[in-house]
């Protein structure tokens, strides 16, 4: 699993000399901005230790008395000690029945269960690779993850495994099959997890994002990444103020954001309440119905969620804070939010999959910074540099961020050229994101330097689309860009040059594409050009699209 990792060491900064301004976190001799909160201390780095080890190690003894996993549909639930057992069984099947070693990738294509936390703990435990993708993928998309990924095995679903490539095993989650790995504690004698040593410098995770660029690459996290953010969510975690805190899980677990929250649930002893799909089916309404059933303490939520809530008829007692990120959420619409529900925190986060959390709200002043993303997080510094010429910019001063710490991937699996991009000659990672932070250290996302779309969270890379509309006989030329929408935060839109003397229409185009992309990377609307404007060396010209588009007929969307 060849990546290209940084240059300098992500731990390095931490040990570095101060001169730190207390209220800005801008450093003037290194040209950086440090977190304010306290820094947090980490396992020594050449410490053999998997991310379960981790995790289960911070759990109390005896472990919490409340579930650690409940089906917010159905009520079922695991306890702490059953979640324990299920992983360690199944981790011993998976060796001892299914062959998986070290280093093994595992391909993951299942919506939201009760099991897919205890699979991601098993093969992390003995040093195998979990790769989750999303369920609603077509196969054409899912074979692509799993050559990028180079996945030995699959773990699917009777409703997803016709998707996963021929040739490639796999294990259903509803079968009997897999139901008796959950028990077969015993089988698996003399090998159990404890025996692997796993560094932590080994992947734990590939997951999929298109970073800079439109094309899909495969991220590779290691074992370190996730303790360093699970260490820093345990240290800083607020108490409950109503006892048992349960976080509702609404980000998908294939996803990065919802990948993490299931994992550090169980370092800070919650109770995971997951939006399964019998709830998703019901919408928004389904999920704040389930947070209210089982007085949640904390939930995750894309925006357009939190702009529902705001408007939903909810009784939401228990509710202590909301985590929002994965796109922007509009001002009018976070003041909304706070005036509906003035006991809830809406924290507001950052990050990506290469970069983990880079910053977020912690507490009621921050949670009051409406339109920032927060501080920047605990272990984490960051630079804002002139996109053009790279250099140091100060407070205040827009520029691309980049950032550098102990959650920053690896890299990109088996891709040489996209890890020379994306990361500088001192261990830097480069968001494509233009940002600044302001005097007291809160952290500004102003725009997107990068192509990508995020449609309700999602990311939807405009390359993959405009080669999906190219194959259409009609079609001479295409491209695809964002466009602003209230509830979805972006939808995908596409400028289409027609073959002269073609009729084709708009929902020919739509249709063209939707049956050939998951849901969520739909064309939403259409609009016919005479050209597409391009640079000498072929490059699409989106700021002059960008142009186009605002002044187009889409302001009737």
């Amino acid at each position: 699993m060849a990546t290209s990792a940084p240059a300098a060491s992500a731990d390095a900064f931490i040990a570095a000399p101060g001169g730190v301004d207390g209220r800005s976190g801008y450093c003037e001799a290194t040209r950086t901005f440090r977190s304010l909160r306290p820094p947090v201390p980490l396992p020594p780095k050449d410490a053999p230790l998997s991310f379960p080890a981790f995790a289960f190690s911070l759990l109390p003894s005896p472990p919490p008395a409340h579930p650690a996993l409940l089906d917010a549909a159905t009520g079922e639930a695991v306890s702490f000690p059953a979640f324990r057992s299920q992983v360690r069984a199944l981790a011993g099947a998976l060796r001892s029945r299914l062959g998986l070693q070290r280093g093994d990738v595992a391909f993951v294509l299942a919506p939201a269960r009760l099991d897919v936390p205890v699979l991601y703990f098993a093969l992390l435990s003995f040093g195998a690779v979990a790769s989750p993708a999303n369920p609603a993928l077509t196969a054409a998309e899912v074979a692509h993850l799993v050559a990028l990924s180079g996945a030995s095995v699959a773990f699917a679903v009777s409703s997803t495994a016709a998707k996963v490539p021929a040739g490639l095993p796999t294990v259903l989650l509803d079968s009997d099959q897999f139901r008796s790995f959950l028990r077969s504690e015993g089988r698996g004698e003399g090998l159990a997890p404890e025996t692997v040593a796993v560094r932590q410098s080994e992947t734990a995770a590939i997951q999929y994002s298109s970073g800079t660029t439109g094309r899909v690459k495969a991220a590779a996290l290691s074992h370190r990444n996730f303790i360093a953010m699970a260490a820093g969510s345990h240290a800083l975690a607020p108490k409950p103020r109503h006892g048992c805190d349960r976080m509702l899980l609404g980000a998908p677990m294939f996803h990065s954001l919802g990948f993490y929250f299931a994992l550090k649930a169980v370092v800070l002893g919650q109770t995971t309440v997951l939006v399964t799909d019998a709830v998703a089916r019901r919408g928004v309404k389904g999920v704040v119905e389930a947070a209210e059933r089982w007085a949640v303490t904390e939930m995750t939520a894309a925006p357009p969620v939190v702009m529902a809530m705001a408007k939903e008829p909810c009784v939401l007692e228990a509710l202590e804070r909301v985590v929002c990120g994965g796109a922007p959420l509009p001002t009018t619409a976070a003041e909304r939010f706070r005036l509906r529900f003035p006991n809830v925190d809406l924290c507001m986060g950052y990050g990506s999959t290469e970069a983990g959390g880079i910053s977020l709200m912690i507490g009621r002043e921050e949670c009051s910074r409406i339109g920032s993303a927060g501080r920047v997080s605990e272990n984490v510094e960051v630079k804002i540099v002139d996109h053009v010429t790279g250099k140091p910019l100060s407070v205040g001063q827009k520029g691309e961020l980049l950032v550098r710490g102990p959650a920053v991937m690896t890299g990109y699996v088996g891709d040489d050229e996209a890890n020379a991009s994306t990361f500088d000659s001192e261990g830097w990672l480069k968001t494509g994101d233009l940002c600044y932070i302001d005097q007291d250290g809160f952290l500004f996302v102003v725009d997107r330097l990068k192509e990508l779309i995020k449609y309700k969270g999602y990311q939807v890379p405009p390359a993959e689309l405009e080669l999906v509309l190219q194959t259409l006989p009609a079609v001479v030329d295409a491209a695809v860009m964002p466009y602003p929408h209230e509830e979805a935060g972006q939808i995908p839109i596409a400028l289409v040059v027609r073959l002269p003397g073609s009729k084709i229409t708009e929902a020919e185009v739509m249709d063209h594409v939707a049956k050939r992309v998951a849901p969520y990377k739909k064309i939403r609307k259409v609009l016919f050009v005479d050209s597409i404007p391009k640079s000498p060396a072929g490059k699409i010209l989106r700021r002059q699209l960008t142009n186009y588009v605002q002044y187009s007929a889409v302001s009737r969307l």
